[in-house]
Protein backbone atom coordinates (compact mmCIF):
# COMPACT_ATOMS: atom_id res chain seq x y z
CA UNK A 1 0.00 0.00 0.00
CA UNK A 2 1.30 3.24 -0.87
CA UNK A 3 2.81 5.36 2.17
CA UNK A 4 -0.11 7.99 1.74
CA UNK A 5 -2.83 5.68 2.57
CA UNK A 6 -1.63 4.27 5.08
CA UNK A 7 -1.97 7.65 6.56
CA UNK A 8 -5.27 8.03 4.89
CA UNK A 9 -7.08 5.17 4.98
CA UNK A 10 -8.22 4.07 8.73
CA UNK A 11 -10.40 1.16 8.33
CA UNK A 12 -11.73 -1.62 5.78
CA UNK A 13 -14.92 -3.14 6.85
CA UNK A 14 -14.78 -6.65 6.15
CA UNK A 15 -18.35 -8.37 5.78
CA UNK A 16 -18.10 -12.07 5.42
CA UNK A 17 -15.21 -12.07 7.44
CA UNK A 18 -15.05 -15.61 8.63
CA UNK A 19 -16.14 -17.10 5.34
CA UNK A 20 -13.56 -18.73 2.76
CA UNK A 21 -12.51 -15.45 0.69
CA UNK A 22 -13.37 -12.77 3.99
CA UNK A 23 -10.50 -14.55 5.92
CA UNK A 24 -8.18 -14.34 3.03
CA UNK A 25 -9.16 -10.61 2.31
CA UNK A 26 -9.03 -9.53 5.83
CA UNK A 27 -5.58 -11.38 5.87
CA UNK A 28 -3.73 -9.71 3.35
CA UNK A 29 -5.32 -6.41 4.42
CA UNK A 30 -3.27 -6.91 8.06
CA UNK A 31 -0.49 -8.07 5.98
CA UNK A 32 -0.18 -4.43 3.62
CA UNK A 33 -0.96 -2.65 7.10
CA UNK A 34 -4.79 -1.41 6.96
CA UNK A 35 -7.51 -1.97 9.75
CA UNK A 36 -9.56 -4.48 9.38
CA UNK A 37 -13.30 -4.15 11.21
CA UNK A 38 -14.15 -7.89 10.66
CA UNK A 39 -17.77 -8.20 10.53
CA UNK A 40 -19.72 -10.92 12.57
CA UNK A 41 -22.73 -13.08 13.81
CA UNK A 42 -21.36 -14.15 16.55
CA UNK A 43 -17.83 -13.00 17.81
CA UNK A 44 -17.59 -15.49 19.81
CA UNK A 45 -16.55 -18.16 17.86
CA UNK A 46 -13.63 -19.71 16.91
CA UNK A 47 -13.28 -18.14 13.37
CA UNK A 48 -13.69 -14.58 14.87
CA UNK A 49 -11.61 -14.97 17.61
CA UNK A 50 -8.91 -16.11 15.04
CA UNK A 51 -9.38 -13.04 13.48
CA UNK A 52 -9.12 -10.91 16.23
CA UNK A 53 -6.00 -12.68 17.36
CA UNK A 54 -4.64 -11.72 13.77
CA UNK A 55 -5.45 -8.10 14.66
CA UNK A 56 -8.60 -7.28 13.34
CA UNK A 57 -11.94 -5.12 14.99
CA UNK A 58 -14.98 -7.54 15.53
CA UNK A 59 -18.12 -6.08 14.97
CA UNK A 60 -21.23 -7.93 15.32
CA UNK A 61 -23.76 -7.48 12.46
CA UNK A 62 -26.86 -9.27 11.23
CA UNK A 63 -27.29 -9.17 7.43
CA UNK A 64 -31.08 -8.87 7.60
CA UNK A 65 -30.85 -5.95 10.31
CA UNK A 66 -29.60 -2.87 8.12
CA UNK A 67 -29.04 -0.87 10.98
CA UNK A 68 -26.43 -3.17 12.88
CA UNK A 69 -24.85 -3.35 8.98
CA UNK A 70 -24.79 0.59 9.59
CA UNK A 71 -23.08 0.69 12.20
CA UNK A 72 -20.44 -1.98 11.39
CA UNK A 73 -19.81 0.42 8.66
CA UNK A 74 -19.16 3.70 9.97
CA UNK A 75 -16.39 5.65 9.79
CA UNK A 76 -14.81 3.40 7.59
CA UNK A 77 -13.22 4.22 4.54
CA UNK A 78 -13.68 0.88 2.46
CA UNK A 79 -15.71 -1.87 2.63
CA UNK A 80 -15.56 -5.89 0.81
CA UNK A 81 -18.60 -7.49 0.32
CA UNK A 82 -18.80 -11.20 -0.23
CA UNK A 83 -22.23 -13.42 0.09
CA UNK A 84 -22.46 -16.87 0.52
CA UNK A 85 -24.54 -18.26 -2.14
CA UNK A 86 -27.23 -21.22 -1.92
CA UNK A 87 -25.57 -24.86 -1.01
CA UNK A 88 -22.29 -23.09 1.10
CA UNK A 89 -21.14 -24.43 4.13
CA UNK A 90 -22.70 -22.46 7.50
CA UNK A 91 -25.66 -20.70 5.16
CA UNK A 92 -28.85 -21.15 7.62
CA UNK A 93 -31.52 -24.05 6.45
CA UNK A 94 -33.64 -23.03 3.93
CA UNK A 95 -30.92 -20.00 2.59
CA UNK A 96 -32.74 -19.38 -0.71
CA UNK A 97 -31.50 -17.20 -3.89
CA UNK A 98 -33.36 -14.19 -2.77
CA UNK A 99 -31.95 -14.46 0.72
CA UNK A 100 -28.17 -13.86 -1.21
CA UNK A 101 -29.25 -11.10 -3.08
CA UNK A 102 -31.34 -9.33 0.54
CA UNK A 103 -28.00 -9.63 2.01
CA UNK A 104 -25.72 -8.17 -0.95
CA UNK A 105 -28.38 -5.33 -1.51
CA UNK A 106 -28.43 -4.84 2.78
CA UNK A 107 -24.72 -4.39 2.37
CA UNK A 108 -24.62 -2.21 -0.08
CA UNK A 109 -27.33 0.44 1.39
CA UNK A 110 -25.50 0.15 4.34
CA UNK A 111 -22.39 1.29 2.71
CA UNK A 112 -24.06 4.14 1.05
CA UNK A 113 -25.86 5.36 3.93
CA UNK A 114 -22.11 4.91 6.41
CA UNK A 115 -20.32 7.28 3.55
CA UNK A 116 -17.72 4.30 2.57
CA UNK A 117 -15.71 5.85 0.00
CA UNK A 118 -15.02 2.67 -1.85
CA UNK A 119 -16.93 -0.93 -1.97
CA UNK A 120 -15.35 -4.11 -3.38
CA UNK A 121 -17.63 -6.51 -4.16
CA UNK A 122 -17.17 -10.40 -4.92
CA UNK A 123 -19.04 -11.57 -7.58
CA UNK A 124 -18.90 -14.51 -9.56
CA UNK A 125 -16.93 -15.32 -13.32
CA UNK A 126 -19.42 -14.32 -16.01
CA UNK A 127 -21.81 -11.92 -14.38
CA UNK A 128 -21.23 -9.30 -17.11
CA UNK A 129 -22.68 -11.91 -19.81
CA UNK A 130 -26.33 -11.40 -18.09
CA UNK A 131 -27.72 -9.76 -21.70
CA UNK A 132 -26.51 -11.85 -23.80
CA UNK A 133 -27.19 -15.87 -22.57
CA UNK A 134 -29.20 -17.76 -20.34
CA UNK A 135 -26.82 -17.67 -16.70
CA UNK A 136 -27.01 -19.58 -13.70
CA UNK A 137 -29.12 -18.68 -10.83
CA UNK A 138 -25.68 -18.00 -8.47
CA UNK A 139 -24.51 -15.79 -11.34
CA UNK A 140 -27.48 -14.25 -11.47
CA UNK A 141 -27.66 -13.26 -8.24
CA UNK A 142 -24.04 -11.92 -8.19
CA UNK A 143 -25.20 -9.85 -11.34
CA UNK A 144 -28.73 -8.44 -9.37
CA UNK A 145 -26.43 -7.51 -6.33
CA UNK A 146 -24.50 -5.51 -8.85
CA UNK A 147 -26.84 -3.67 -10.26
CA UNK A 148 -28.39 -2.44 -6.97
CA UNK A 149 -24.55 -1.06 -6.29
CA UNK A 150 -24.14 0.29 -9.64
CA UNK A 151 -28.22 2.23 -9.01
CA UNK A 152 -26.72 3.39 -5.59
CA UNK A 153 -24.08 4.81 -7.26
CA UNK A 154 -21.27 3.88 -4.81
CA UNK A 155 -17.86 3.98 -6.00
CA UNK A 156 -17.10 0.38 -6.43
CA UNK A 157 -15.22 -2.46 -8.03
CA UNK A 158 -16.52 -5.55 -8.73
CA UNK A 159 -14.00 -8.54 -8.75
CA UNK A 160 -15.62 -11.09 -10.45
CA UNK A 161 -13.25 -14.76 -9.72
CA UNK A 162 -13.90 -18.36 -11.25
CA UNK A 163 -14.37 -21.47 -8.62
CA UNK A 164 -11.75 -22.09 -6.24
CA UNK A 165 -8.98 -24.29 -5.64
CA UNK A 166 -10.05 -25.08 -2.52
CA UNK A 167 -13.14 -26.96 -3.57
CA UNK A 168 -10.59 -29.90 -4.04
CA UNK A 169 -9.48 -29.93 -0.73
CA UNK A 170 -12.18 -31.36 0.80
CA UNK A 171 -15.79 -33.28 0.25
CA UNK A 172 -17.15 -31.09 -2.15
CA UNK A 173 -14.90 -32.91 -5.04
CA UNK A 174 -12.94 -35.61 -2.97
CA UNK A 175 -14.88 -38.56 -2.76
CA UNK A 176 -14.25 -42.16 -1.96
CA UNK A 177 -9.98 -42.03 -3.00
CA UNK A 178 -10.97 -40.16 -6.21
CA UNK A 179 -11.84 -36.35 -7.81
CA UNK A 180 -15.25 -36.23 -8.33
CA UNK A 181 -16.99 -33.82 -10.25
CA UNK A 182 -19.72 -33.75 -12.82
CA UNK A 183 -17.21 -31.58 -15.45
CA UNK A 184 -16.48 -33.07 -18.18
CA UNK A 185 -13.51 -35.14 -18.22
CA UNK A 186 -11.76 -33.35 -21.24
CA UNK A 187 -12.92 -30.20 -21.10
CA UNK A 188 -11.33 -27.30 -19.61
CA UNK A 189 -12.16 -25.72 -16.72
CA UNK A 190 -11.20 -22.48 -14.64
CA UNK A 191 -10.02 -22.08 -11.13
CA UNK A 192 -8.24 -19.60 -8.83
CA UNK A 193 -6.67 -19.70 -5.63
CA UNK A 194 -8.71 -17.74 -2.60
CA UNK A 195 -5.65 -15.92 -1.20
CA UNK A 196 -5.49 -14.42 -4.58
CA UNK A 197 -8.76 -12.47 -4.14
CA UNK A 198 -7.37 -11.54 -1.01
CA UNK A 199 -4.50 -10.15 -2.93
CA UNK A 200 -6.90 -8.30 -5.68
CA UNK A 201 -9.03 -6.52 -3.38
CA UNK A 202 -5.77 -5.17 -1.45
CA UNK A 203 -4.91 -3.84 -4.49
CA UNK A 204 -7.76 -2.21 -5.39
CA UNK A 205 -8.32 -0.72 -1.92
CA UNK A 206 -4.28 0.90 -2.20
CA UNK A 207 -5.24 1.97 -5.76
CA UNK A 208 -9.05 2.88 -6.08
CA UNK A 209 -8.36 5.22 -8.76
CA UNK A 210 -7.67 2.69 -11.62
CA UNK A 211 -9.69 0.63 -9.43
CA UNK A 212 -13.05 1.89 -8.66
CA UNK A 213 -15.45 1.65 -11.93
CA UNK A 214 -14.16 -1.77 -12.71
CA UNK A 215 -15.57 -5.29 -12.87
CA UNK A 216 -12.89 -7.76 -13.72
CA UNK A 217 -13.31 -11.57 -14.41
CA UNK A 218 -10.11 -13.22 -12.67
CA UNK A 219 -8.82 -16.93 -12.88
CA UNK A 220 -5.53 -18.44 -12.24
CA UNK A 221 -5.72 -21.53 -14.03
CA UNK A 222 -7.25 -23.40 -16.72
CA UNK A 223 -6.82 -27.27 -16.91
CA UNK A 224 -9.09 -30.17 -17.70
CA UNK A 225 -10.55 -32.05 -14.50
CA UNK A 226 -8.00 -35.11 -15.44
CA UNK A 227 -5.29 -33.04 -15.56
CA UNK A 228 -6.29 -31.07 -11.84
CA UNK A 229 -6.88 -35.13 -10.75
CA UNK A 230 -3.17 -35.70 -12.04
CA UNK A 231 -1.65 -32.31 -10.35
CA UNK A 232 -3.62 -33.49 -7.30
CA UNK A 233 -2.13 -36.86 -6.92
CA UNK A 234 1.28 -35.45 -7.99
CA UNK A 235 0.87 -32.74 -5.05
CA UNK A 236 -0.34 -35.67 -2.25
CA UNK A 237 1.90 -38.60 -3.57
CA UNK A 238 -0.85 -40.47 -3.62
CA UNK A 239 -3.09 -41.81 -7.24
CA UNK A 240 -6.47 -39.78 -7.24
CA UNK A 241 -8.15 -40.69 -10.71
CA UNK A 242 -10.88 -38.49 -11.57
CA UNK A 243 -14.47 -39.99 -12.04
CA UNK A 244 -17.49 -38.30 -13.74
CA UNK A 245 -20.36 -38.01 -11.87
CA UNK A 246 -23.35 -38.43 -14.19
CA UNK A 247 -25.33 -35.00 -14.65
CA UNK A 248 -28.24 -36.81 -13.89
CA UNK A 249 -27.17 -37.70 -10.29
CA UNK A 250 -26.36 -33.67 -9.79
CA UNK A 251 -30.39 -33.22 -10.93
CA UNK A 252 -31.42 -35.05 -8.06
CA UNK A 253 -30.09 -32.37 -5.53
CA UNK A 254 -31.43 -29.79 -8.03
CA UNK A 255 -32.25 -28.11 -11.69
CA UNK A 256 -30.20 -25.33 -10.68
CA UNK A 257 -27.16 -27.19 -9.74
CA UNK A 258 -27.47 -29.17 -12.52
CA UNK A 259 -27.61 -26.05 -15.13
CA UNK A 260 -24.45 -24.74 -13.54
CA UNK A 261 -22.48 -28.01 -14.34
CA UNK A 262 -24.04 -28.07 -17.78
CA UNK A 263 -23.20 -24.29 -18.42
CA UNK A 264 -19.37 -24.72 -17.08
CA UNK A 265 -19.14 -27.80 -19.15
CA UNK A 266 -20.61 -25.95 -22.54
CA UNK A 267 -20.03 -22.59 -22.55
CA UNK A 268 -17.39 -21.89 -18.97
CA UNK A 269 -16.01 -18.60 -17.22
CA UNK A 270 -13.94 -17.53 -20.19
CA UNK A 271 -12.27 -15.26 -17.68
CA UNK A 272 -8.61 -14.27 -19.40
CA UNK A 273 -5.82 -15.77 -17.12
CA UNK A 274 -2.62 -14.29 -19.00
CA UNK A 275 -4.89 -10.57 -18.26
CA UNK A 276 -5.63 -11.79 -14.67
CA UNK A 277 -1.70 -12.46 -14.23
CA UNK A 278 -0.43 -8.92 -15.71
CA UNK A 279 -2.97 -7.61 -13.57
CA UNK A 280 -0.95 -9.15 -10.50
CA UNK A 281 2.58 -10.92 -11.50
CA UNK A 282 2.43 -13.16 -8.06
CA UNK A 283 -1.14 -14.93 -9.42
CA UNK A 284 -1.20 -18.73 -8.43
CA UNK A 285 -1.70 -21.60 -10.73
CA UNK A 286 -2.69 -24.61 -9.71
CA UNK A 287 0.50 -26.59 -9.17
CA UNK A 288 2.16 -23.56 -7.10
CA UNK A 289 -1.02 -23.69 -4.85
CA UNK A 290 -0.27 -27.22 -4.42
CA UNK A 291 2.99 -26.42 -3.12
CA UNK A 292 2.19 -23.11 -1.04
CA UNK A 293 -0.84 -24.52 0.51
CA UNK A 294 -3.19 -26.77 -1.22
CA UNK A 295 -1.42 -29.85 -0.82
CA UNK A 296 -1.14 -30.01 2.91
CA UNK A 297 -4.66 -29.18 2.75
CA UNK A 298 -5.28 -32.24 0.80
CA UNK A 299 -3.30 -34.31 2.83
CA UNK A 300 -4.72 -33.37 5.97
CA UNK A 301 -8.50 -34.28 4.65
CA UNK A 302 -7.28 -37.50 2.96
CA UNK A 303 -5.40 -38.38 5.78
CA UNK A 304 -8.51 -37.63 8.50
CA UNK A 305 -10.47 -39.77 6.09
CA UNK A 306 -8.35 -42.79 6.22
CA UNK A 307 -8.54 -42.49 10.09
CA UNK A 308 -12.15 -42.08 10.07
CA UNK A 309 -12.52 -45.60 7.99
CA UNK A 310 -9.93 -46.93 10.12
CA UNK A 311 -11.73 -46.56 13.35
CA UNK A 312 -15.53 -47.20 12.16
Amino acid sequence: MPTIWRHIVKTIVVVGATGLQGRAVTAQLLADGWQVRAVTRDPDAAAARALAQAGAELARAEMDNLASLIAAAEGAYGLFSVQPTVGSPGTPAGFTAEDEVRWGRNVADAAHAAGVRHLVYASLAGAGRHNTEKLPSNTINKWRIEQHITRLGLPATFLRPVSFMENYTGSYHLHDGTVATAFAADVPQQIMAVDDVGAFAALAFAQPGEWIGRAVDLAGDELTPRQIAAAISEGVGRPLPYVQIPIEAIAQLGAEFAYAYTWLNERGYRADVAFTRALHPGLMDLRTWLQRTGAAQIAGFLAAQDTAEQDR
